[in-house]
């Protein structure tokens, strides 16, 4: 199969068939510092576009072999806004997709344009980068090609939302030295209430990198997480990280859902039994509830509950 891999069990979208746009050579308008597909200049414009019939004549093979996928994902050896088609793509996908959810992964580089902005909100879920906020940053971990500003791209961010009913997943990547500090998680913290995303997914380097940039510690991560607020926060955990299990009091556990939602994994790598067992009496009591946000399940306060009849 040439444009579509997998299907890939994601931790934060199900069961995932991707779908490449352009899958011989990578083209991006970015050249992140982090980017597992390697360093290559940045680039606005693909070459030898794919058509967008064998796209998805392959797709709807592989929906037929496969039909326990939960979303088509969108992506690029790059990025996939820059394919042209991609409004023709969107449409036709979703005449074969069933009950399946189309996603797409973007860097969040065209969001201003408006005829992007209209093409995706024809999408289930839009995933959108946003490693930093200020100038400097911006140009020192996405490397962008000449001439896009990251303030056009926030302001693009913050139209999309208003006309977007879907689901709006926004992902930073953390880069030791680099997008690490406090100030910045600041000010990403001011834009993101500002957007209102459904999620943020946040993590950092786990596959090797284009160039010689480092990761941060799972600690460093849960410390920056602390400083968005308001937002559903999806901290994306290596595997061996180790934490010792915390005794929460059911006050504390409201105390603790009114300022950040918890995942499921996040209750299993903090969480005692004890905890576990206040959490579930809050769950039968209805102050706490499940909410499934882009196939991530957070555990949240009920709207209109009553923390005091505990």
């Amino acid at each position: 199969m040439r444009y579509t891999f997998g299907p890939i069990l994601s931790r934060r979208f199900g069961l995932s068939l991707g779908v490449d746009v352009n899958p011989d050579t990578k083209v991006c308008n970015y050249d992140c510092i982090y980017c597992e597909l390697g360093g290559a200049k940045a680039q606005g414009a693909l070459k030898n576009e794919a058509k967008t019939e064998d796209i998805v004549a392959e797709v709807r093979k592989r929906i037929e072999i496969e039909p326990s996928i939960d979303v088509i994902t969108i992506t690029s050896n790059g990025e996939p806004t820059l394919y042209k088609k991609l409004g023709k793509l969107v449409d036709e996908l979703n005449k074969i997709k069933q009950e399946k959810k189309l996603l797409i992964l973007s860097n969040a580089s065209t969001i201003a344009d408006e005829k992007i902005q209209k093409i995706l909100q024809n999408i289930d879920i839009v995933k959108l980068s946003l490693d930093c906020i200020s100038k400097k940053c911006f140009k020192k971990i996405d490397r962008p090609l000449e001439g896009i500003d990251i303030e056009k791209i926030i302001k693009g961010i913050v139209d999309f939302r208003k006309r977007f009913q879907n689901e709006l997943v926004i992902e930073i990547l953390v880069v030791k030295g680099v997008n690490d500090k406090k100030e910045e998680f600041e000010e990403l913290n001011r834009v993101l209430n500002m957007i209102k995303p459904d999620r943020v997914d946040l993590g950092t380097i786990d596959r090797p990198p284009a160039y010689g940039v480092q990761p941060v510690k799972m600690q460093k991560l849960l410390d920056l997480s602390s400083e968005l607020k308001n937002i559903p926060v999806n901290l994306v955990y290596k595997k061996e990280y180790k934490q010792k299990k915390i005794d929460f009091t059911k006050d504390e556990i409201i105390s603790i859902l009114k300022r950040r939602p918890q995942t499921y994994e996040d209750i299993e790598i903090f969480f005692s039994t004890q905890s576990k067992k206040n959490l579930k009496e809050l769950l039968d009591k209805k102050i706490v509830s499940i909410k499934k946000i882009a196939s991530v399940e957070f555990y949240c306060l009920t709207p209109l509950s009553n923390p005091h009849s505990i």
